[in-house]
């Protein structure tokens, strides 16, 4: 099977991450000796998650008790990472620094239980920070890049945002070998590849086109055919061409 030069880069990217550390065992006999102060943070992680997805709250409930309570709080850094972004403001950029340094940090305060719930998850599943950071690098991007030339860059963005949201999920659900690690890759890249497909008008009305202007061109399509709405046979090639790209990953 052909392996493409994003797929090989974005491996790259997941092996990188693979050596950088998550807690280790001073910092975490240091933060998590009160039990009950942990507990409260993951039970927010819980309701946060119910109120949000309740479809991923159920599929969830499936897990064993200390995998469930910890892809919750997984969910919990997405989702929170996700909204500072989605409530754009102009002030989008210093939130999102400030919730780094919290998330990311070894000491999280007491009066953070997202915070506190992924770091403990951190510690038990051993997830390297990277794959956060990596996440992080991701959602900032919203707020620099609007267009993606080649998708190749696509491709990267499509990484940041959720295949290493799969890769940190592995650690908690469990993996046998580094050989699921590109299947991991690129299924986020198929979801993610999915939702903008499904999304373009939108997205094109926050200011945003997420589909390489390097394959519009291949099909005869511009930004003013997005604009417009147009949806003829040059449209449907189009589709059908990312699609069965998206099936094929």
């Amino acid at each position: 099977m052909q392996t493409h030069a994003w797929e090989q880069q974005l491996i790259s990217l997941a092996h990188e991450a693979l050596h950088s550390s998550p807690l280790d065992l001073h910092e975490r006999k240091s933060l998590f000796d009160e039990t009950a102060l942990i507990d409260r943070a993951y039970d927010y992680c819980e309701r946060l998650t119910a109120n949000h997805s309740k479809s991923f709250f159920l599929a969830s409930g499936l897990l064993p008790a200390d995998k469930r309570r910890a892809v919750r709080a997984l969910y919990a850094f997405c989702r929170i990472s996700d909204d500072i972004i989605d409530n754009s403001s102009d002030y989008s950029e210093t939130h999102l620094k400030a919730w780094r340094q919290r998330i990311l940090t070894s000491h999280p305060s007491r009066n953070d239980p997202v915070a506190l719930a992924w770091a403990d998850t951190r510690a038990n599943f051993n997830i390297p920070r990277r794959y956060a950071e990596q996440l992080l690098d991701g959602v900032t991007s919203d707020l620099v890049h609007d267009r993606y030339e080649t998708f190749g860059e696509l491709a990267q963005y499509c990484y940041g945002v959720a295949s290493t949201v799969g890769l940190m999920a592995m650690h908690i659900v469990g993996f046998e070998s580094n050989k699921a690690i590109p299947y991991a890759i690129k299924l986020g890249v198929a979801l993610q590849l999915t939702n903008i497909l499904r999304d373009v008008q939108e997205d094109w009305e926050n200011g945003r086109l997420y589909l390489p202007r390097e394959e519009l061109r291949m099909f005869n399509l511009s930004e003013a055919d997005i604009a417009a709405g147009t949806i003829d046979h040059r449209w449907r090639a189009f589709m059908r061409f990312q699609i069965r790209r998206a099936r094929q990953l």
